[in-house]
């Protein structure tokens, strides 16, 4: 709808244009806007990579993410905006080493079935905070 009658097809195509920034090698982030939707990182992923609304409507399919990128974009380069990518962002040796473990590998899995996996375990400074099922 709001494609549609608000702001036309070209605008739309270009909300939140990540082709051109991988293009021009810069780093960004995405993530939920959180209260205005619900945290879903799945479904970030999926939105990034895939480019689809909830309608199944493509916006822009020259802004696809790889899921590669699209992973970044949600821990790596989100930690390097707030100037903490020394200490959090990816895993590695001295760093904090929060983390998820999902059921199937968003690199490999069909891009239209990211936006299904789910999260198995999730561990914060050193303790496991969430396990599915529990």
């Amino acid at each position: 709808w709001h494609r549609d009658s608000v702001t036309g097809l070209e605008r739309a195509n270009n909300i939140s244009p990540t082709g051109w920034m991988i293009d021009q090698a810069m780093r960004f982030s995405i993530h939920s806007d959180a209260p205005v939707t619900f945290p879903n990182s799945m479904r970030i992923i999926d939105s990034a990579v895939n480019r689809t609304t909830r309608t199944g409507k493509v916006l822009g399919a020259e802004h696809r993410l790889s899921p590669m990128d699209a992973l970044k974009a949600l821990t790596i380069w989100a930690a390097y905006q707030h100037f903490e990518e020394s200490i959090k962002g990816s895993l590695e040796v001295g760093k904090q080493a929060d983390f998820v473990v999902l059921d199937a590998d968003p690199l490999t899995v069909e891009a239209t079935n990211i936006k299904n996996m789910k999260v198995l375990k999730t561990v914060n400074n050193d303790k496991t905070v969430f396990t599915h099922g529990d």
